[in-house]
């Protein structure tokens, strides 16, 4: 009997991660080497349980009924990942410090060296040495990033209100000093604590918007992870209304529907998208599909265009039609596009529909992780999207790119915040 590719790749896994804790422990023994024994047993022993809970849980994962501990789930996985990313930033550093080290006793072997080395290492050392230079900054780097990571976890309903200003030629004066507030990825599946997330509803209310914009990501995977937030979120009310749209979260493409047939198609699911579709409606949100409306006020107009998810990435859902959405705006002098995914701007958008003046996108969150500071922003989603966080530009046309109201996988942010933008047409 074979052992199948999810035995297989766990066995591996496992393997490298006892080579590495062994790696590490190594260096970690010598790092303590001058503490008392009480200490020694005591690190030990936190290191040794911690390496194997993580190992532990790998080999009966798939035994765990998760389903029922979704939030402990989330932070053994942010433990699990921390503590092993930490180690292998470690594991760099010592592999350095190894590699240092074999290169020289190489170079001392083989060349007219070697007395001179031995001379020089029977000189008194005054400070640390490269060993101990490099072994002490990887465990100080592994420790700060398991630390950020676990620190993070109380910043996942930090929310932080966003303020900016959009001048634009073509705006109707009748639209001058209109307020927005855009919110995107709330992940309702992963919310853990109520009293939070309505606070966050309040700092919305508290805005005062004319108009409030909804880009997409209401829940994980399945509609019925907002029946207990209907009654938090249909509190958002604005003069000029609530519209949305679809994430590629919205669609259920990531749950294993049991009726799935041979060619994935499902009746669960596909009930599953009309019930969420229709709880945009129960809180009293417009839900565009590819389609337009037109905002009117003392005789100006302005188009307010949404489309379902549309990614330039094939892992996510493309049944955006954006033609659909735009068909009957054309004499409208100024439109605002809900689109979810950031990647629609550059592929489509920019090049096809120059006069959408404005596009409101989330689907990066960020990523949940990275640095923001005045006139600097950095985060691995920067790696993975051109336009991943605020705001964007080509001529004319403007691209916003929200951090997102929740969280997913990761149960909280490390420098970036859960958003809430408010954008005011000056």
């Amino acid at each position: 009997m074979r052992a199948g590719p999810n035995l297989f790749s766990s066995i591996i896994l496992i393997l490298v991660m006892a080579a590495m804790d062994t790696y590490v422990f190594m260096a970690l023994r010598t790092l303590v080497v001058n503490l008392s024994p009480k200490w020694k047993v005591l690190i030990f022993s936190i290191y040794w349980l911690a390496s194997a809970m993580v190992i532990f849980s790998i080999v009966f994962y798939s035994r765990i009924p998760w389903e029922k501990f979704m939030e402990a789930r989330s932070y053994y996985l942010t433990f699990a990942f921390g503590l092993f990313f930490a180690k292998a930033l470690i594991v760099v550093f010592l592999l350095a410090d190894d590699g240092r080290r074999a290169v020289m006793w190489v170079y001392e072997r083989f060349s007219s060296a070697p007395a001179a080395a031995a001379a020089d290492g029977n000189r008194e050392v005054t400070g640390i040495t490269r060993s101990q230079f490099l072994m002490k900054s990887g465990f100080l780097l592994g420790g700060t990033m398991l630390g950020t990571l676990l620190y993070g976890l109380s910043n996942k309903y930090n929310y932080h209100v966003r303020k900016i200003r959009l001048t634009f030629n073509n705006l109707p004066a009748a639209f001058k000093g209109l307020k927005i507030v855009q919110i995107s990825d709330v992940h309702s599946g992963s919310f853990t604590d109520k009293a939070a997330v309505i606070k966050g509803i309040e700092l919305i209310k508290a805005q005062k918007p004319d108009l409030i914009l909804f880009t997409g990501d209401l829940v994980n995977d399945k509609a019925d992870e907002m029946n207990d937030y209907l009654h938090v979120f249909n509190q958002l009310q604005a003069p000029m209304g609530v519209y949305s749209t679809l994430g590629n979260h919205d669609y259920g493409d990531y749950y294993p529907w049991p009726d799935y047939d041979a060619d994935r198609k499902s009746q669960l699911k596909v009930a599953n998208l009309e019930r969420l579709k229709a709880m945009h409606g129960e809180m009293g949100w417009k839900l565009l599909m590819n389609e337009h409306t037109v905002l009117e006020k003392n005789g100006d107009k302005i188009a307010l265009l949404g489309v379902e998810n549309w990614s330039a990435n094939p892992r996510f859902p493309r049944k955006g039609d954006l033609a659909a959405a735009y068909a009957g705006s054309e004499n409208i002098p100024f439109k605002i596009l809900l689109s979810h995914d950031p990647t629609h701007w550059d592929a489509q958008v920019r090049p096809d529909y120059r006069d959408i003046d404005l596009m409101l996108a989330g689907h990066t969150h960020g990523m949940q992780f990275g640095l923001e500071i005045p006139f600097f922003k950095w985060s691995p989603a920067q790696y993975i999207y051109k336009q991943w966080a605020g705001m964007y530009q080509d001529g004319k046309q403007r691209l916003y790119v929200n951090r997102g109201f929740g969280f997913l996988g990761y149960p909280g942010r490390v420098g970036i915040m859960p958003e809430i933008t408010v954008i005011e047409l000056v």
